[in-house]
């Protein structure tokens, strides 16, 4: 139990370290762009961390098999370079030893992976997308900010706005401009920007109402004046107004694709009878299988001589273990699209790359030496 322990703080630690690094990366990733689309006005900024919270255990599910298999290899080079690996076989630790000790701490990290695959995972990408949706589809006078001018219709017009209530549909001191476009069919060597018609609107306070025929959203605007006319000239039409009432146009940004099936349960999945719903439970159900494949490759492939390197087999190492991620995510691409070759291929792959962990586990020198006393005794 102590070296079993021991190997096991070696490994975690590790696995800790590389999975902390790479969700640093990841996130970091992720939240520059976030953090753009706050700045664009798409995305309300205090959102942000809940949105990296609901992501996590998506993330963690991907990160976390990596880790692992980075964090034996880094584990066990370094005992293999410091001569513990020696002394520790030399005190009885044989290899199917170290296999075992191996797999029982791949397992704890089978059965979190598990948990963010099966269950946390979906509810996070479900929680996700559904406050994505809402932010997203806000109108561009639910991004205000009070005493800051805006864009308006990418571009075509500014807004401007004293104070805004704490719900975003209260406006106190509005003003807005807006250059009507120019008509494609227009002789455009006769139609410049200056002879474009401006439009000037300034009211008292405004808000967005929604009709509840239509359910189309509107901004009420009252107590104000609106100007028209073409900037040089002074022929301005002026009109006062109590309420003015203007359609607010549908927002053009939409929640980027992903696979409905991401966000649900693992519980509907099974109900459910489609190509991709099939698709997606296998692919959670075969995430903890990955990580136990995994532990079991890191084995052999984090051997080292001492005078290689600690790091002697990490590049190859890692390419293996791109391709059999490659290779699983393919396989579930063709079940979803319905030309899967041969039926189970997704698990097929699984018993690939088992075989192949198998087939490093073996000691070669005894193997070949069997078959060389084989042929003497012949």
């Amino acid at each position: 139990m102590i070296i079993f322990r021991y190997l096991a703080r070696e490994v975690l630690s590790s696995m800790f370290a590389v999975s902390l690094v790479l969700l640093m990366i990841i996130i970091s990733a992720r939240f520059v762009n976030y953090l753009a689309e706050a700045a664009a006005g798409k995305l309300d900024a205090g959102v942000l961390l809940t949105l990296m919270a609901y992501r996590l255990p998506a993330y963690l599910e991907l990160i976390l098999p990596l880790g692992l298999f980075i964090g034996i290899l880094m584990a066990y080079g370094r005992l293999y370079l410091d001569s513990e690996m020696t002394v520790l076989s030399a005190c009885g630790l044989s290899q199917k030893r170290l296999v075992g000790y191996t797999l029982a701490a791949s397992l704890v990290v089978a059965m979190l992976v598990g948990l963010f695959s099966l269950y946390l995972g979906p509810q996070g990408v479900k929680a996700s997308e559904a406050l994505l949706a809402e932010q997203r589809n806000r109108t561009d006078f639910e991004t205000l900010k009070p005493s800051r001018f805006h864009t308006l219709d990418q571009g075509a017009g500014t807004s401007y706005a004293e104070s805004i209530s704490e719900d975003k549909k209260q406006l106190r001191g509005v003003f807005m401009a807006k250059v009507s476009p120019i008509d494609p069919a227009d002789d455009l060597d006769k139609v410049t920007h200056q002879e474009a018609d401006l439009t000037v609107l300034t009211a008292e306070s405004g808000e967005t109402v929604i009709d509840p025929q239509s359910g189309q959203k509107y901004l009420l605007l009252k107590n104000g004046r609106r100007y028209v006319g073409t900037p040089g000239t002074q022929d301005y039409q002026v009109v006062e107004f109590g309420n003015f009432s203007q359609l607010l146009p549908e927002p053009d940004y939409a929640v980027k694709p992903k696979r409905f099936t991401d966000g649900l349960t693992t519980l509907k999945l099974l109900q459910a009878k489609t190509r991709e719903a099939s698709a997606a439970l296998q692919w959670r159900f075969s995430m903890p299988v990955l990580v136990m494949i995994v532990g079991l490759l890191a084995v052999p492939l984090s051997k080292t001589q001492p005078r290689q390197g600690r790091y002697a087999k990490m590049l190859p190492a890692i390419i293996l273990y791109m391709v059999y991620l490659v290779c699983v995510n393919a396989a579930r691409g063709l079940i979803e699209k319905g030309n899967e070759p041969i039926p189970g291929m997704l698990w097929l792959v699984h018993l690939l790359f088992f075989t192949v962990a198998l087939f490093l586990l073996v000691d070669k020198r005894r193997l070949f030496g069997a078959r060389r006393r084989a042929g003497a005794a012949a």
